[in-house]
């Protein structure tokens, strides 16, 4: 690290430094800052809503969400794609959420090393990010993060989730391509596949096709397109897609970003893709609500004094769990200004 950067490590940056940072590409401010963002402290928290406000919102960036089940091999097929993308003369942000223990809050954060060739790429950057506590299978600050990765200069940002489960469905919410990667071999090829799940994907692909696998893989794919004709048609047009890859041999990348492609410029063009913008807005807007309440009810010194005993109460099956959220609600209430 350069003496410059020792230095602003050491002290407290202000708005504009970051702001002019992150606006000129500099990985280091941007890092710091979605530090900040990810920072509980309340000066932090501050500052850093001071920074999302003022940065410029992009729209010519594209957002794609990328999901599927644990071993379906996501980083790999992220670095193969990602490297592909780049050749194509993109600059990708690659946001990663790693799962968090729920017994210790720690997290793996590997995937830096799990994407070798990528990482050390200048036109790509990675960003692990521990899930904590949030549902969706993204970081509570996965939104904040991407929007300073695109005013960064990032026009492609790759969000890999935790993995496919019912409550992991947040990040189609803020991204304008889903991306869902299945395996095959798996003796019927939809057990254990949530419905809801398939219906938001706008492109499957059946990954691991090569060697011995190729043929299964064909066969999923099959399959997987023949469900998708399940589904109503989306309320874009689009029709999903089905193709299969393989990561270690670079195949069916160039197909993917065909796809994607094709689908940008169709919503583009029907006036989808803004109107898709739009919505992320207004469900991050009711999300920053939900969050803020949230962050009041349980700052409450009423609630803080009152909880635990609640919480003991519920735990002995002395007080009912609806009788003791209804008297929290009541302390709250009367408590608040």
């Amino acid at each position: 690290m350069d003496q410059a950067n020792k230095r602003r490590k050491k002290r407290r940056l202000t708005k504009e430094e970051y702001l002019n940072g992150i606006l000129s590409g500099d990985r280091f401010i941007l890092s710091k800052a979605i530090t900040l963002i990810e920072s509980t402290r309340d000066d932090d928290r501050d500052l850093a809503k001071d920074i999302i406000k003022e940065i410029p919102k992009k729209d010519d960036t594209i957002r794609i969400g990328i999901t599927g089940v644990p071993g379906v091999g996501k980083s790999t097929f992220i670095e193969s794609f990602g490297l592909k993308l780049i050749e194509e003369g993109y600059k990708i942000a690659v946001l990663t959420v790693d799962p968090s223990s729920r017994v210790t809050r720690g997290s793996i954060l590997g995937d830096k090393t799990r994407m070798e060739h990528l990482s050390r790429n200048p036109n790509a950057y990675i960003r692990p990010s521990a899930a904590g506590t949030s549902l969706g299978g993204v970081a509570n600050k996965t939104r904040e993060t991407m929007l300073l990765c695109e005013a960064a200069g990032y026009d492609m940002i790759l969000i890999e989730t935790v993995g496919v489960g019912q409550s992991e469905t947040m990040v189609k919410e803020m991204v304008d391509f889903f991306l869902l990667l299945m395996l095959s071999g798996a003796g019927d090829e939809l057990q254990g596949i949530k419905k809801g799940i398939m219906e938001m994907a706008d492109l499957v692909t059946i990954t691991k096709a090569d060697g011995d696998n190729v043929k299964q893989a064909e066969r999923a794919k099959r399959t997987y397109k023949n469900a998708m004709h399940l589904f109503p048609p989306k309320p874009n047009g689009w029709t999903p897609q089905v193709t299969t890859s393989s990561a270690i041999k670079n195949k069916g990348m160039n197909e993917v970003l065909s796809i994607i492609k094709k689908f940008v410029s169709q919503n583009r063009k029907s006036g989808h893709f803004e109107e898709n913008r739009k919505n992320q807005n207004l469900y991050w807007f009711n999300t920053l609500i939900s969050e803020e309440l949230l962050d009041i009810f349980y700052k409450n010194p009423a609630v803080k004094e009152k909880i635990s005993s609640i919480k003991s109460g519920v735990l002995s099956g002395n007080i009912d769990a609806s009788a003791g959220k209804d008297k929290l609600l009541d302390i709250f209430l009367r408590n608040s200004v």
